[in-house]
């Protein structure tokens, strides 16, 4: 092989090995702005050799050119779609130009509007290619962004229930061992710790093993589970819940667990916020179609000051409405109460009493 045939390849074998680092060598995709404007400037360089005379055109020029044309329109893509905006801006421009530009060599136009004619026309392949990578890089943000919001949701439905049930079996355990070191014999009361401890642990486990295998979460609790809780609630103190149940009320799974989730939740609370209580009523039942959780407590603590509301009923409430329900608290003259309507299933033809599903809650007064 010749010199000049080694001069005429060079820019070919340039574009096409740009492309295929590209196109199979994603380790070296941020390097694609300067990998492209190194070919585009080859390029460049080479027909503007052309116009000077310093090169002369050699048989098959023209099919080397349109070859190396074709492959600096997809490495402008190519920048478009994997390199920073500004960056592959710069880069894009000057394949483009230099795509278009590579006709000069094996054509002689007659004025300057038709070089300028012939360059666009033939670098509008340039643009159509940075206008594809454009759009494949769209897709991979939207891509990338409905991955990170499922994993957002994940991990705040995680936290969801590390806080509503991974707390409640911790205070259960609190209030155990407070009535154990009150208590003549302690061995009842650390019983039941541990069996709270291991309900904790439960949950952890699930959580772990979600993160683990990449498993859907399914429903946590059901009915039977509000009787057990409101029973354990008793058994740890103070306060007794009076449980309100029809045996033969059935829902479906999802809004079971919904129901259970909010009985843990005002249950902790009322742990938590109101130590002086001594009854809890509790009310679960249907109310004009929708399932209502009613929970109220005589206890209205003297601390009310010393202990801000957390994050727990805001963001339970945020879940209610999701499912087309509502969560209302308030305060009370001798406590505190939660109310919860939940439709039958995730349906957007039943609508809450309200004009909207919001929670309203009394800012002055604790979360019990």
């Amino acid at each position: 092989m010749n010199v000049t045939w080694a001069v005429v390849l060079l820019p070919v074998v340039v574009a096409v090995a740009v492309n295929a680092i590209g196109l199979f060598r994603p380790r070296l995709r941020p390097r694609l702005p300067v990998l492209v404007l190194t070919a585009g400037s080859v390029s460049l360089i080479f027909t503007l050799a052309h116009l000077l005379g310093a090169v002369k055109p050699e048989w098959g020029t023209g099919v080397l050119g349109m070859v190396e044309s074709a492959a600096l329109m997809v490495s402008a893509g190519l920048a478009v779609r994997y390199a920073p905006p500004p960056r592959a801006v710069l880069a894009a421009v000057v394949a483009g130009l230099a795509a278009g530009g590579w006709l000069l060599r094996v054509f002689t136009p007659e004025s300057p509007l038709e070089v300028l004619g012939a360059c666009v026309f033939w670098g509008l392949g340039a643009l159509v290619a940075a206008g594809v990578g454009a759009y494949l890089r769209s897709l991979d943000v939207r891509q990338e962004r409905a991955v990170a919001d499922t994993r957002t949701a994940l991990r705040l439905r995680l936290a969801r229930d590390l806080h509503d049930f991974v707390a409640h079996d911790i205070s259960e355990m609190v209030a155990h061992a407070q009535a154990g070191a009150v208590a003549g014999d302690p061995l009842p009361a650390l019983e039941r710790v541990e069996a709270a401890g291991q309900r904790a642990l439960s949950v952890l486990d699930r959580t772990l093993d979600m993160l683990h295998h990449d498993r859907p979460l399914g429903p946590v609790g059901d009915l039977g589970g509000i009787r057990e809780a409101a029973a354990r609630f008793s058994a740890a103190g103070p306060a007794r819940v009076d449980l309100h149940l029809d045996p033969e009320l059935t829902v479906p799974v999802e809004t079971a667990a919904l129901a259970y989730r909010i009985v843990i939740e005002g249950l902790t609370n009322v742990r938590r916020h109101a130590p002086r209580a001594t009854r809890v009523e509790l009310h679960v039942g249907d109310s004009a179609g929708a399932l209502e959780v009613r929970m109220t407590n005589d206890g209205v603590s003297g601390t009310r000051g010393r202990r801000r509301g957390g994050s727990g009923l805001p963001g339970l409430a945020a879940v209610v409405a999701e499912q087309g329900g509502e969560l209302v608290t308030r305060a009370m003259p001798d406590g505190w109460s939660l109310t919860a309507r939940l439709p039958p299933a995730q349906s957007p033809e039943w609508s809450p009493e309200s004009s909207s599903p919001t929670t309203r809650r009394a800012s002055a007064a604790p979360s019990v």
